[in-house]
């Protein structure tokens, strides 16, 4: 019996749980959740550290 585990980065894990809230909290559509999530961790990954 062989099982496939699906490889997930902890970036994608991230990206997926900023999408999830945005989609349980917004009225925006899967694709648009997904595009503003990638980008709020873009945003929030360029933050000096200090300043988080």
């Amino acid at each position: 019996m062989t099982t496939e585990i699906a490889f997930a980065s902890r970036y994608d894990l991230r990206v997926k749980l900023v999408r999830d809230v945005l989609k349980e909290n917004t009225k925006l559509s899967d694709t648009a959740c997904q595009a503003l999530a990638v980008q709020l961790l873009h945003t929030m990954d360029t933050i000096p550290e200090q300043m988080r």
